[in-house]
């Protein structure tokens, strides 16, 4: 049986036919999942503690969300709202570029639960869509084939992913100053020339 597709508003109805009760929502449910991962990181959050959190029982969350999984995937996608698209005008492809998955970045190193999060959860949702059409785009502009640039986007997100993820709450701080920084846009910055300038960005899938 196909699951159900998670980012879709269902009406939820007691058991007992009458509408649900106050404050109990599935928005309510991913605020507080994203407020715990944020604060406590993604092995201190669990159904349980979101619905205790929420004063109700952990059965009461299965009316909104399937599973522990389908909960993660939207949290990513709420904590994904906050990349930003905004591009100053008359800027290169190359400079929008760096600036979106720079944003991504940022969001990330919120926590290192939302990197390890978004390390090991597929995002599908509208948020996440949105920064692949734009990246997607922004591609094309600078004369990336559709078909490398496909293939370019999940590239680009994974390394910024890991880099994050990989430094952890240890090493956050390096990350976002310093030769740690530094470091992140020599990275990003070399994969984007290769990318941009390499005969290989005109391949076709075969």
């Amino acid at each position: 049986m196909p699951r159900r597709n998670p980012f879709e508003d269902r009406p939820v109805r007691s058991r007992r036919g009458g509408p649900v009760k106050e404050p109990l929502s599935r928005d309510a449910i991913v605020a507080e999942a994203l407020r715990q991962i944020t604060t406590q990181g993604l092995e201190g959050t669990s159904l349980r503690k979101v619905a205790a959190a929420l004063h109700t029982g952990p059965a009461s969350l299965y009316a909104y969300v399937e599973d522990l999984s389908e909960l993660h995937a939207l949290v990513l996608d709420r904590a994904l709202a906050k990349v930003s698209l905004r591009q100053a005008p008359g800027t290169g492809a190359r400079v929008r570029l760096h600036r979106v998955l720079s944003s991504y970045a940022w969001v990330l190193n919120a926590s290192p639960g939302l990197a390890q999060l978004a390390f090991g959860t597929i995002a599908v949702g509208p948020n996440a869509l949105r920064i692949t059409e734009k990246l997607l785009v922004l591609l094309e502009e600078a004369g990336v084939s559709a078909a490398t640039a496909a293939w370019a986007v999940d590239l680009l997100v994974l390394f910024v992913t890991a880099s994050v993820a990989e430094r952890g709450r240890v090493a956050r701080a390096e990350l976002l100053s310093g030769t740690g920084e530094e470091r992140f846009r020599w990275a990003l910055d070399v994969l984007l020339e290769g990318l941009l300038h390499s005969s290989d960005s005109r391949v076709v899938h075969r």
